[in-house]
Order: C-alpha cells, then sequence, then structure tokens
C-alpha cells in the first residue's frame, strides 16, 4: 500500500505547533512522518523529551516515525550501531541514514533486536546499497528514502533520480521521495527555497508534484518535506490516486453531453500500438453518433489538449485523444478541453496500455 506522509522538526518549531499539525494531518490519512536528528544542538536532554513527546502523539495514530541520522548523530547520542535501544525507546519506527558506514555496520543494524527499520539515501547513485547488500543483511527492515534539497537548482534530475530508483527496486525495496509545500517555512537548515527532491518540482502545486513521483511505479511514499503545509495542501495530497494517473482537465463549455462522458465517466487505456502525437483511448469510440458528436470546436490542436474525433471521422467517432504535440485539424476531430497547464508535462508518462482518468 502506498503512503503520503509529512516532517516535523521539533528541534526548531514549538511542540504545540507539531502537534497540531499531526492531528491535522491525520484527518486526511497522512501515514508517514520524516524527523531529524542531524541538526539537533544545545539541551540535549529536553530536546529528546520533546522528540519523545511528538513521536508519541503521533504514534497515537498509528502513524509511523522515521528520525534522520549519521555516524555523528550516534556518537553524540553516546551510543553503538550494535545496539539502537534508544531509538526503540523514543518511539521511532525506523532510522535513515543520510550517510553510513562501510555496509557491515549497516548489514548487522537491520537484523536489530527492536525490529527498528533502517532506511536509506537513495540519491547518490553510488553501489552503496549493493555494498550493503554483500553483507547478506535482514531485507525485512530495509527502506530507502530520496534526499531533499532546500536550495535552488540543487534537486535532482529525472534521469539520475531513476537511476537510483532502478537500483533499490533491484533489491525490491520500499522507496520514498519528498514533495515541496509552497506554503511552509520550516525545515533542517535555515535556507527556505523549497524543499523537494526532484528539481523540476520546486515550484509546482504539491498534488501534481505527487501525481509526477507516483507514475513513475518506482516510488512507493511521497513525504511533504518542509513544514508546516497549509491544510489545503494536506487536503489536495491526501486526494492524489497513487495508483492511477488521473489528470486535471478543463472543459470547453458547449461541448455535447456524450463528450462530457466520455471524458469524466471513462476508465481511459492508452493503446499498446502508441502514436508519437498523440495518447489515444480508442475504447471510447461508439458506434452509433446520434448528435453527440457533430463537429464542434475543429481548431488546430496543440499539446495538452483533449480531442474526441467528430463523426468525419466515420468509424474513429469517439475516440478521446490527448496531444503529444501540435497538430493540424482536419475539421474530424473537436478539441474538447485541455490539460491542466500545471500537468501538461506529465502526459510525456503515460505508457502503452497504462490507465488513467480525467477529471474536470
Amino acid at each position: 500500500m502506498k503512503n503520503i506522509g509529512f516532517s516535523i522538526y521539533p528541534a526548531h518549531t514549538k511542540l504545540e505547533d507539531n502537534l497540531k499539525y499531526i492531528d491535522k494531518a491525520n484527518k486526511y490519512g497522512y501515514k508517514r512522518i520524516f524527523t531529524c536528528l542531524l541538526s539537533v544542538e544545545g539541551d540535549k536532554k529536553k530536546i529528546m523529551d520533546e522528540f519523545k513527546q511528538t513521536i508519541a502523539h503521533a504514534n497515537k495514530y498509528g502513524m509511523k516515525v522515521i528520525a534522520d541520522i549519521n555516524p555523528e548523530v550516534l556518537k553524540y547520542l553516546g551510543v553503538s550501531f550494535e545496539d539502537l535501544g534508544i531509538f526503540k525507546e523514543m518511539g521511532l519506527y525506523g532510522i535513515r541514514l543520510d550517510n553510513g558506514f562501510s555496509g557491515m555496520e549497516e548489514s548487522v543494524m537491520s537484523f536489530n533486536k527492536y525490529g527498528l527499520k533502517i532506511e536509506f539515501n537513495m540519491s547518490s547513485g553510488t553501489k552503496y546499497i549493493d555494498n550493503v547488500f554483500s553483507y547478506n543483511p535482514n531485507p525485512e527492515n530495509i527502506l530507502g528514502c530520496h534526499n531533499f534539497y532546500p536550495h535552488k537548482y540543487s534537486g535532482i534530475g529525472y534521469e539520475h533520480f531513476t537511476k537510483c530508483n532502478a537500483q533499490f527496486k533491484n533489491y525490491n525495496i520500499r522507496t520514498a521521495a519528498f514533495v515541496s509545500s509552497n506554503k511552509a517555512k520550516y525545515g533542517p537548515w535555515p535556507v527556505s527555497e523549497g524543499l523537494c527532491t526532484l528539481e523540476e518540482h520546486r515550484n509546482l502545486p504539491i498534488q501534481v508534484q505527487a501525481k509526477h513521483l507516483f507514475s513513475t511505479n518506482s516510488i512507493d511514499d511521497v513525504i511533504i518535506a518542509n513544514a508546516f503545509a497549509s491544510e489545503e495542501e494536506l487536503k489536495a495530497l491526501s486526494e492524489v490516486n497513487p495508483y492511477i494517473l488521473t489528470f486535471k482537465a478543463n472543459i470547453e463549455e458547449g461541448i455535447s453531453d456524450a463528450e462530457k462522458n466520455i471524458i469524466l465517466e471513462t476508465l481511459h487505456s492508452n493503446r499498446a500500438d502508441v502514436s508519437e502525437y498523440m495518447i489515444r483511448s480508442s475504447r471510447t469510440r461508439v458506434k452509433s453518433a446520434g448528435d453527440g458528436f457533430r463537429p464542434f470546436n475543429t481548431k488546430d490542436i496543440k499539446r495538452g489538449d483533449i480531442t474526441i474525433d467528430n463523426v468525419n471521422y466515420k468509424n474513429y467517432t469517439g475516440e478521446l485523444q490527448i496531444a503529444l504535440k501540435d497538430m493540424k485539424n482536419s475539421g474530424n476531430t473537436n478539441v474538447v478541453g485541455r490539460i491542466d497547464e500545471d500537468e501538461i508535462f506529465l502526459i510525456d508518462y503515460v505508457k502503452p496500455l497504462q490507465k488513467f482518468l480525467i477529471t474536470e
């Protein structure tokens, strides 16, 4: 099951604000929490007490809290990789290694007697995870999670992202990546220019970022990296269907009820024999056209337009398409809507035979 999550930073935000944020996220079905022990400084006892209170509050809702650490954090806390009891006492579901050891230590950690999950940084693209698996770890306790990037233009590119995902999916590891709230201002560091994994996501609406990550079929969990996301953003992300790509569209006024029904009430499927010019949902073709498919708005077609072939296209009548490229219109195709501008790039991720939905 795919999950959505959010982040809290007890070392930088007030305890009461964190607890209220957890309450709010619970209303929308959030199941994962990322938190960070890397930037913890000051009164160790006070900070740890607040972490414990925050985590205990999340655990009441069945949320899974994972804290970012590295070898230096273990030294700071005075604990060994061979005994992770302090993290169990904190109530954590697992720990994320922002950077790690030699591979042997990570393997030992995966067999910890507390059942804590050990999550690895997915964004480096090195052979690190291969090295860990060369030491025969316990795969049931291993997770993967990408980095996030507060510095504008420093997020990773899509090609590198897919390479990293493949490395982890090769071991059937559960994966996660981060999206950025456009309202939040808190992260682990003082720089606040958005907080996303993929650089191309930095200024996109949060739900569009999530649709992209889920559409790759290589990311299982999507986590909001910065705090505090607005309630509107929490709700929008919770409404994203992680299992099927759903396009938001603007529908042309004046189209027929039959055309509107095809657009909004159909489980669409791209053809196996894909075109480089359009996504084709040909199962919507009709045998008896009636008045619902007369020529209407037959202007030239632009990338991102939603079209339905009219009666002039004979046996193609009723076929829905999404334009991948600009095309001349012979007059046989009605332009009935347009994919939302923020989501047009997502049409490039529709694979042969992939199912998709369109909402108004």
